[in-house]
C-alpha cells in the first residue's frame, strides 16, 4: 500500500514534527538555507523511519541532494563497485576506509528505506538493491584488504604462476538476491587449492594467507566504529563451523562434504553463490557442492532430517514465545522458505527447474511440476511479499535488526502508517489472514506416514512375524492368501540372506524391516500373487543399497500401492522399473503419472532439463533423453493399463515422445556442429538463406502408431545441392560432410547404450536404394529416386511417412514431394498384382500361425491385411481426391476412405474396429511381455471381416 502522506496519525505527529525541527537545525549548523518547513513527504518518512530522519539529520546536504528530488533512482551494481572503489582507494587511512564504507552505508541504506516507504517500490527490487550494494562492499572491500597484505605477503598464486583470489560465498538471503533491511550477511571462504604466496617480504601458504585476509576483510565490514559498522559478518557456515578454519580449500570442501556433510547444510547450500571468482571457479565449485545438495533421485532419504528441522521450527515456535515474530513465528518467513526448499532437497536433483535461489521462484516452479496447488504457491508468494515488507518496516524505524511486532502502542502506530494500513488492527487482520495461510501449507507438509489401510492390523501383524522370523513362513504366507506359498517363501529367502543383508548399511535394513510387512500383506491377496511378489523382490534386490526407494515406498503407502498395481498388471513395466528405479519418482503422485503430456508439453519440459546442463556434456545429454523418455512412456504404460487409454491415444503418446527426443537430439547435434564448423552454405550467395535438414518418420512413428517397443524408422534429408558447397565455420567442411555427421551423431545420442539404457532402435533401410544408398540424401536426389527408381513397396511405405523434426521449410519441401509421388496415377490391375504379391511374400517369410495359433500382425485377416488394403487405396484413390494425403496413420485413412464414398460404410467401420482391437491387443501383448500370437478362437469375427474385405479388394487369398 502507499505511504498516506497526508496522513500522519496525530500520535506520530508530534515525534516526526521534532525530528523534522532537528533537520531545520542541522541545515542551519550546515550553513545551507534551511526549508521554511519539512515537506509533506519528508515529513511523512519521518514518521515512518525515524533512522531516515537521523540519517538527514546527519548530512541534510545529501539527504536534499539525493532524496527530496521527483525520483529517487536505483543504484546499479557497477555504480556501486565504482563509488566504493574510488572512495577507498582516495581513504588516507584503515580508520578513514571503515568511516567512508559506513558513512557510505548509512546513506544507501536511508536511500533505499526512502524508495521502499515513500516511492513504493517492490519489496523483492529493495531486496535485490541491498543485495547489490552488499556485493559490492565484498568485491571491492576484498581488493581493498588484499592490498592491505600484498607488501608484506605477496599474492597467492597457482603453480604456473597465475593469479589466485579468494572466493567468497554468499549463503542464505545474500546469496539468494533477497537481502533484508538490516541483515547479518553469511559468508563462506573458500581458495582453489593449497600453494604459497610470492611476491612479498614473507611467503606463507595459502591457508595462512586467505586466513589473514579474511579476518582483515571482515574487520573491514563488522568492526563496529562511531559510525557504525557496515554489514555483521556471520561464518558459522563454513565447515565445522566457529571451529574451523577460517577458509577451505576446495579439496577441503570436497573432503568435507563428503564425509561429514549433514542435511542442514544441504539446506543451507540451496541458496549459495559465488560473490568473488571466476566462471571456471563457479564451475569447479559446482562440481563438488551440486552432487551433495541434489542428488539424482528423487530424495526421499532426507525426509526424517527434514521432519526433524520441521519439527524443530514448530517447537521453536511454539516455546520461545514467537507469536510476534514475524520470521520465526507460526506462518512466518522460515516455514514458507522451509517449504520450498524442503521440495528443492527432495526433487532439486531431478527437476532441475527447481535448483534456484529465488523462494518466489521456487514456489512458482513446485505449483508448475504439480508438488502443491497452485492457488496454494499463489498465496504463499503472496504471504511471503507481505511478510518481507513488514520485516523491512520493523527494520526501518531504528536500523535495527529485529522481526518482532511492536508492543507499544505508539510503534504499532508507526508499523501500521509505514505499510499504508489506517489502523494497526487493520494490519493485523492482514496479517492473520497471510498466516493462516502458511500455517496451513506448513502443516500439511512432511505429514506422517498415512496409516495402511489396505489389510486388517492382524493380517500385518502376520506379516511382520514372518519377516522376523523362520519358522512356519510357507503356512503363514498361505494363511495370508498367496496363490503359491512355496514360490513366495522362496523370494522372502532371497531378501533375507545374510549376503544380501550384509551389504546393507544399518540404515538401508532398518528401512527394508519397515517397507517389507507392508510389501507383502498388499501383495498377498492378488491374483498371480506370487509371480507379483517375485517381480517386487527383483526391484527391492536392485535398490536395496540406495535405501531412498525404500524410504520412498514405506514413507507413502499410495506410492506403495501404485507400485504393486503395476508389478501386478504388467511385468514390462515391472521391468523397466527394476532396471531403471529412478522411474520409482514417477509412482509419488497419480496427478502426474496418469497424465501424460502433448507433444509441445514435452518439448517444453525436455528443453528445460536440458537446459539446467552443460551443453556440452554429451553423456549427460544422452542420460537426460533416456531418463526423460523412460518416464515419460512409463506414464504412458501407467494410464493405459490402470485407466484403459484408448489404443488411438497411447500410440499418439509414444510418438509425441519420440518426436520431443528427435526435436533435441537434432538440436544438440547441429549445435556441437555448427560451434565447430560453422553453417551450411550454398557456394552461389554468402547472405543466402540457410540450407535446410528433415528427419523423416517412417512406419509405426510416421502413421502415429508407436507401440512400446518400436524402433523408429527413419530417413535423413537436406536440400543442399549442386556445386561442392562448405559450411562457414573456422574448420570449414563440405555441406555433404557436415549432413552425414549430423545425422550419425542423431542416431548416436539416441542408440548409445548408457547407464540409462537405450533410447531407441533406429533402422535407416527405408532410404533411396536401402542399405546400399547414402546415409543422407539431398531432397532433389530424394524426388529423383521417387520418380524413377522406387519400387512400389516404397510408395506404400512413403504413405506413413512425415516431416518430424528439422528446418520448417525443409519439411515442408518433404511434404510437398510426398504428395506429388502419392498423386501419380497407377494402373489399378498392376498395383493390385504387385501389393498382392507383397502381401504373399511377407506371409511366407513372418506369419507364425498354425492350427491352433493366430499371428496378430501377418495371420490372414490380420493387422498387416488391413494396412495393405489402406495403401492400395491411397494409391488407388489419391491421384483424384487429394484429401487422403493428410493423415499418414490407417485409422484416419480408413474413415477418409468412407466419407469420400471410396469404401462402403459398412466395409469401412468393421475394418476399422478390427484394426482398432488388434493393435489394443498388440500394446497388451507388450506390457505382459507375450509374442503377438494368440489363440486361433480369438477375434474369428473380426478375421473374417477382414478377410472378406480383402476377397472383395483383390480377389481370394
Amino acid at each position: 500500500m502507499p505511504l498516506p502522506i497526508d496522513d500522519i496519525p496525530p500520535d506520530l505527529t508530534p515525534h516526526s514534527d521534532r525530528l523534522g525541527d532537528r533537520f531545520i537545525g542541522a541545515c542551519a549548523e550546515a550553513t545551507i538555507e534551511p526549508p521554511a518547513v519539512v515537506s509533506s513527504t519528508a515529513q511523512a518518512a519521518f514518521a515512518a523511519s525515524p533512522f531516515i530522519a537521523e540519517t538527514a539529520i546527519a548530512d541534510p546536504r545529501w539527504f536534499i541532494a539525493e532524496l527530496l528530488v521527483p525520483d529517487v533512482p536505483q543504484r546499479t551494481p557497477s555504480y556501486y563497485s565504482t563509488h566504493l572503489a574510488e572512495g577507498l582507494a582516495a581513504a588516507p587511512s584503515d580508520a578513514a576506509a571503515l568511516s567512508f564504507m559506513r558513512q557510505l552505508r548509512n546513506r544507501e541504506l536511508a536511500r533505499i528505506a526512502w524508495r521502499d516507504i515513500v516511492t513504493g517500490v517492490d519489496v523483492m527490487t529493495i531486496a535485490a538493491e541491498l543485495t547489490a550494494f552488499a556485493d559490492a562492499c565484498i568485491e571491492t572491500g576484498l581488493a581493498w584488504a588484499a592490498q592491505r597484505l600484498a607488501a608484506r605477503y605477496g599474492r597467492p598464486a597457482d603453480c604456473d604462476g597465475s593469479p589466485r583470489t579468494m572466493i567468497v560465498i554468499g549463503m542464505g538471503k545474500l546469496g539468494a538476491h533477497e537481502l533484508n533491511f538490516s541483515s547479518d550477511i553469511d559468508l563462506i571462504f573458500a581458495f582453489r587449492s593449497a600453494g604459497n604466496t610470492t611476491g612479498g617480504r614473507r611467503a606463507i601458504s595459502h591457508q595462512e594467507y586467505f586466513d589473514k585476509l579474511g579476518q582483515r576483510f571482515i574487520a573491514l565490514l563488522d568492526e563496529r566504529t562511531a559510525d557504525g559498522f557496515v554489514f555483521r559478518v556471520d561464518m558459522r557456515l563454513r565447515p565445522f563451523g566457529d571451529s574451523g578454519p577460517l577458509s577451505a580449500s576446495f579439496d577441503a570442501l570436497e573432503h568435507y562434504y563428503q564425509l561429514h556433510g549433514r542435511d542442514w547444510e544441504r539446506y543451507a547450500w540451496i541458496k549459495a553463490r559465488i560473490i568473488t571468482g571466476a566462471a571456471h571457479d563457479e564451475k569447479a565449485l559446482g562440481a563438488i557442492v551440486i552432487p551433495f545438495v541434489y542428488r539424482r533421485y528423487l530424495d526421499y532419504g532426507a525426509l526424517a532430517a527434514l521432519r526433524e528441522m520441521k519439527a524443530l521450527i514448530s517447537a521453536e515456535a511454539a516455546h520461545h514465545d514467537l507469536k510476534d515474530d514475524v520470521k520465526l513465528g507460526a506462518g512466518g518467513i522460515r516455514e514458507i522458505e522451509f517449504i520450498g526448499q524442503t521440495f528443492q532437497l527432495i526433487r532439486g536433483g531431478r527437476d532441475p527447474q527447481l535448483r534456484h535461489r529465488s523462494i518466489l521462484v521456487v514456489l512458482e516452479v513446485c505449483a508448475k511440476l504439480k508438488v502443491f496447488d497452485t492457488d496454494d504457491g499463489q498465496a504463499l508468494a503472496a504471504a511471503y511479499r507481505f511478510l518481507r515488507k513488514t520485516e523491512h518496516r520493523l527494520q526501518q524505524v531504528a536500523d535495527r535488526q529485529t522481526h518482532q511486532l511492536p508492543s507499544s502502542e505508539l510503534e504499532q502506530m508507526r508499523l501500521a502508517f509505514g505499510l499504508g494500513y489506517a489502523s494497526y488492527a487493520t494490519f493485523m487482520t492482514e496479517l492473520a489472514r497471510h498466516r493462516e495461510v502458511v500455517c496451513g501449507c506448513f502443516d500439511k507438509l512432511l505429514t506422517p506416514p498415512e496409516p495402511a489401510a489396505v489389510r486388517p492390523p492382524r493380517d500385518l501383524s502376520s506379516a511382520a512375524a514372518l519377516w522376523r522370523e523362520q519358522a512356519d513362513v510357507t503356512n503363514r504366507l498361505a494363511a495370508l492368501g498367496f496363490d503359491d506359498p512355496s514360490a513366495a517363501r522362496a523370494v522372502i529367502e532371497q531378501l533375507k540372506r545374510p549376503r544380501f543383508l550384509g551389504a546393507l548399511s544399518h540404515e538401508g535394513r532398518e528401512r527394508l524391516n519397515r517397507l517389507m510387512p507392508h510389501l507383502i500383506t498388499a501383495t498377498a491377496k492378488r491374483t498371480r500373487s506370487a509371480a507379483t511378489l517375485a517381480r517386487l523382490g527383483g526391484l527391492i534386490r536392485a535398490v536395496a543399497r540406495r535405501s531412498v526407494y525404500l524410504s520412498l515406498l514405506a514413507e507413502n503407502p499410495s506410492a506403495l500401492q501404485r507400485l504393486i498395481d503395476l508389478y501386478h498388471a504388467s511385468p514390462w513395466i515391472a521391468r523397466a522399473i527394476t532396471q531403471q528405479p529412478v522411474l520409482l519418482d514417477e509412482l509419488l503422485d497419480p496427478r502426474v503419472l496418469f497424465t501424460p503430456s502433448g507433444r509441445e508439453q514435452l518439448i517444453t519440459h525436455l528443453n528445460q532439463l536440458l537446459g539446467a546442463h552443460d551443453p556440452n556434456d554429451a553423456e549427460r545429454l544422452m542420460d537426460t533423453l533416456r531418463d526423460f523418455k523412460n518416464q515419460q512412456v512409463l506414464r504412458v504404460a501407467a494410464s493405459d493399463i490402470m485407466h484403459h487409454f484408448p489404443v488411438a491415444e497411447v500410440s499418439d503418446q509414444l510418438s509425441d515422445i519420440a518426436g520431443a527426443l528427435l526435436h533435441h537430439a537434432l538440436h544438440a547435434a547441429a549445435r556441437i556442429l555448427r560451434d565447430k564448423h560453422g553453417e551450411p552454405r550454398r557456394s552461389n550467395a554468402a547472405d543466402s538463406p540457410r540450407i535446410g535438414f528433415a528427419i523423416i518418420a517412417y512406419g509405426k512413428l510416421g502413421g502415429f502408431e508407436l507401440g512400446y517397443s518400436s524402433d523408429l524408422d527413419l530417413v535423413f534429408i537436406h536440400d543442399s545441392d549442386g556445386d561442392p558447397q562448405m559450411t562457414d565455420g573456422a574448420w570449414p567442411i563440405d555441406n555433404n560432410v557436415y549432413f552425414t555427421r549430423l545425422t550419425k551423431r542423431v542416431i548416436h545420442f539416441l542408440t548409445t547404450r548408457t547407464a540409462a539404457g537405450r533410447a531407441y532402435e533406429i533402422d535407416t533401410r527405408l532410404r533411396p536404394s536401402g542399405q546400399s544408398g547414402l546415409l543422407v540424401s539431398t531432397i532433389t536426389a530424394f524426388a529423383e529416386y521417387q520418380k524413377s527408381s522406387a519400387l512400389t513397396w516404397e510408395h506404400q511405405a512413403l504413405i506413413r511417412a512425415r516431416a518430424i523434426a528439422g528446418t520448417p521449410e525443409t519439411m515442408a519441401a518433404f511434404e510437398r514431394l510426398r504428395r506429388e509421388t502419392l498423386m501419380r496415377p497407377r494402373d489399378a490391375a498392376q498395383l493390385r498384382r504387385e501389393i498382392v504379391a507383397m502381401r504373399e511374400r511377407l506371409r511366407a517369410e513372418h506369419d507364425r500361425s498354425d492350427s491352433t495359433t493366430f499371428d496378430l500382425k501377418y495371420g490372414v485377416g490380420g493387422i498387416t491385411d488391413i494396412e495393405f488394403m489402406v495403401q492400395y487405396g491411397v494409391l488407388r484413390w489419391a491421384p483424384e481426391h487429394h484429401d487422403l494425403l493428410a493423415f499418414t496413420d490407417n485409422l484416419r485413412l480408413l474413415d477418409g476412405f468412407t466419407r469420400l464414398g471410396l469404401m462402403a460404410t459398412a466395409v469401412g467401420t468393421v475394418l476399422h474396429n478390427a484394426y482398432f482391437t488388434y493393435r489394443a491387443e498388440v500394446h497388451r501383448c507388450a506390457l505382459q511381455e507375450t509374442a503377438t500370437l494368440v489363440e486361433d478362437t480369438q477375434f474369428r469375427h473380426h478375421r473374417k471381416v477382414v478377410e472378406n474385405a480383402w476377397r472383395e479388394m483383390f480377389g481370394p487369398q
